[in-house]
């Protein structure tokens, strides 16, 4: 007959070691050096842009930011304007496998399905995405206990195609405040335009004022440059970049 106290015991070590290995790498993340105290880039209510051309790592790094919260114990809600659930999901597998392989850790498996119910994927049509929309699902899930996210990553926001107005901005914001969470989102960018006076992406230049931080990816020879156009201190001063093979930053 199994004793009860030495069943608890091994579930304990278990967790325990599922913590140190999550502490672990939060201390290995080049992201924790461009974040506050609290772990955070963006302040509580505030919104990131991620700026590149198509192909180039906005949904990598995306991912990352994402993983990086669900590390720090935190929820995280992805959100896909055109790509089903399943496309989505591997991106993050081959992410958490790569960083996996990078820091040689031996139960990958046990340590994402340790993370899994900490993350939600949601899909939209872009044409039928509206702030709106998503406060009403989001208010939906967290009224029923469902799921109630401190990261919010939206990818593939329809700057390009002038869908998105200030009204918009504001609301994502207001929706930010509402859950204190924090809302990255990624905006394609094309190689022949040129950046507006002050050296912001044309797509967010009227909407700069409402956002907190922006990276914009530029390929330069072997690696992917993460150029802070706006940020904190602390993020411009450090020289980011992913590398093209595993999509993973360093620093």
């Amino acid at each position: 007959m199994n004793n009860p106290q030495s069943n608890n015991r091994v579930i304990y070590l278990r967790e325990r070691n599922f913590e140190m290995l999550k502490k672990d790498l939060m201390l290995r993340n080049p992201l924790r050096a461009v974040s506050d105290e609290s772990g955070y880039i963006l302040p509580e209510g505030g919104l990131g842009a991620v700026v590149a051309r198509a192909g180039v790592g906005k949904t990598a790094l995306l991912v990352q930011l994402a993983l990086n919260s669900l590390l720090k114990g935190d929820n995280a809600l992805h959100i896909s304007l055109g790509d089903p659930v399943r496309k989505v999901n591997l991106w993050y597998r081959e992410v958490f496998n790569n960083i996996g392989s990078q820091f040689h850790i031996e139960k990958i498996d046990d340590l994402w399905n340790e993370l899994l119910p900490q993350r939600f994927i949601m899909t939209f049509n872009i044409d039928g995405f509206s702030v709106p929309r998503l406060d009403e699902r989001l208010t939906e899930l967290a009224d029923q206990d469902i799921f109630k996210p401190q990261m919010i990553l939206i990818d593939g926001l329809p700057f390009n195609e002038g869908q998105i107005k200030r009204t918009d901005l504001h609301a994502l914001k207001e929706l930010s405040e509402k859950f204190h969470s924090h809302i990255w989102f990624t905006v394609r960018s094309h190689r022949h335009e040129e950046p507006d006076s002050n050296g912001m992406p044309i797509q967010i230049s009227e909407f700069i004022d409402l956002i907190d931080v922006v990276i914009k990816l530029k390929p330069e020879e072997n690696d992917i440059k993460l150029n802070v156009l706006k940020g904190n201190g602390q993020l411009s001063n450090h020289n980011l970049a992913l590398d093209p093979a595993t999509m993973l930053i360093k620093d």
